[in-house]
């Protein structure tokens, strides 16, 4: 068996902590580790890390790397461009085929990279009794055995038995159905054999093509071609699910009940569920102070959060937007989103922190002609060789040790040093050390955008204006 794990994202739902530049999939929401980290070590319980393929965009690879940093052996392919989970997984089993080696009737697992799924034993032992189903002609989806009248997910409808035990169940797929209202998510959860569509599939690449080139024949004429051909003609891909794309149209779909406990995080109020909450039924993180408030969530970074009377609600703190949200209306999250991007405010898009393949950088203050960061180089890495053509920049070290090219001149900087970095003058800052490298950057001139930057010589393999 192999695994798809699908990572490039770029979901809105969790905004303010969630953007464009650094979606769900990289948070760390209820522990230490992200939610990426958690899904691949869940299949790390029944696979090695070369039956792991990651698939994401160009934007996102080098936060898989950071995330993955001491996992060795998973493959990582990059989508061309951003067509929706349909043709993603077409992309991913073309790949498949031709580069990893897969044959026709091994099991391929498709999973989103952002979802809670406890106890993993059960989940490892579930698909791996799946994959009979699979191996049977089948695309399988995977079901989540509901637990209360959920508006937000779509339902899977069960039909004739397959396969029917105390530890596994197989069923044809009666129908799906998209999110249904209270009422009618009340009658489903009354009569029972409805599952929660969890968005995770498994089937052959044999089953796939053959359903594919009857489903969805608009990608199937993509699909044939050879790998290299499918990446340059990417952009033909339509936009469109795999739900829509194909399960909801093949007649070869079994649904498997996981019976465990699963989130995907799909919201504030979600998040909410599986937060520890004080006496009071709340949910806090950072300086938070309450009085007489009751089943709210809180979430602080950088300020003092107080808040007196309040019950109900969903209070999200970043260093530059604040989210306060009436619990059950957190599905209008995307909506606001749409509205920022529209008046073109770019904290819809953008986090005061930037993440690199070497590290991050996060503005402080920015006025006319200055703009002041926080850069953190981690240990071993450095950026690239590069010149500016319109600002001059002062580097302060706060903590670490830096390594500083200037032209043709080396400098070691430590604690409290500092160096003067002129206009159109290559240079390049690099951690050698152990431990974290923070400098204090003061950026002066007369423009101060991203992209005034010319780059040389770089070991992650970025253009040279990138």
């Amino acid at each position: 068996m192999k695994a798809i794990v699908l990572a490039g994202g770029s979901g809105t739902r969790l905004w303010p902590l969630s953007r464009k530049d650094y979606p769900k999939q990289f948070l760390k929401l209820n522990g230490d580790k992200s939610l990426l980290r958690q899904t691949v070590d869940r299949l790390l319980h029944f696979l090695e890390p070369q039956d792991i393929l990651i698939l994401t965009c160009e934007d996102y690879k080098f936060h898989v790397k950071a995330h993955l940093n001491d996992i060795s052996g998973y493959q990582l392919l990059c989508e061309p461009l951003a067509r929706n989970t349909g043709p993603a997984i077409a992309y991913g089993f073309k790949y498949a085929l031709e580069h990893w080696g897969i044959s026709p009737d091994e099991p391929v697992l498709i999973c989103p990279s952002d979802h809670l799924i406890e106890p993993k034993n059960v989940f490892a032992q579930t698909v791996e009794k799946a994959t009979k189903v699979a191996q049977d002609g089948f695309l399988v989806t995977f079901g989540i055995t509901p637990t209360r009248p959920e508006t937000g997910y779509g339902y899977i409808k069960q039909g004739k038995v397959l396969e029917e035990s105390p530890v596994f169940s197989a069923y044809e797929v009666a129908r799906f159905t998209e999110k249904p209202d209270l009422n009618t998510a009340k009658k489903y959860l009354e009569e029972g054999g409805y599952y929660w569509n969890a968005g995770i599939f498994l089937f052959t690449p044999e089953v796939f093509s053959k359903e594919l080139a009857s489903c969805a024949p608009d990608i199937f004429a993509l699909y044939e071609q050879d790998f290299s051909s499918l990446t340059a003609n990417f952009a033909d891909m339509p936009d469109i699910s795999i739900d829509y794309a194909l399960m909801e149209k093949s007649s070869r779909v079994a649904v498997v009940p996981l019976s465990l406990y699963w989130n995907d995080i799909g919201s504030w109020d979600a998040l909410f569920d599986v937060l520890n909450k004080d006496s009071s039924g709340n949910a806090k993180t950072g300086r938070v102070i309450t009085i007489d408030t009751e089943n709210s969530m809180i979430l602080g970074q950088k300020r003092l959060i107080a808040t007196i009377g309040l019950e109900d609600h969903l209070v999200v703190e970043t260093p530059d937007a604040i989210l306060i949200v009436k619990k059950g209306e957190a599905q209008k999250v995307s909506n606001l989103v749409k509205q920022l991007k529209s008046e073109g405010y770019p904290e819809a898009l953008e986090h005061v922190t930037t993440y690199r393949p070497w590290g991050s950088y996060t503005v402080l203050e920015e006025g006319p002609r200055y703009k002041i960061k926080r850069i953190v180089v981690n240990p071993g890495e450095r950026l690239s060789l590069q010149m500016h053509y319109h600002r001059s920049e002062h580097w302060v070290v706060v903590r670490g040790t830096a390594r500083v090219q200037i032209d043709d001149e080396e400098y070691f900087l430590h604690e409290n040093e500092s160096v003067f970095v002129p206009k159109s003058t290559k240079h390049r800052l690099e951690n050698p050390g152990k431990i974290p490298l923070e400098i204090i950057e003061v950026q002066n001139g007369e423009y101060l955008g991203e992209d005034d930057i010319v780059r040389f010589d770089d070991v992650y393999g970025r253009s040279p204006n990138q």
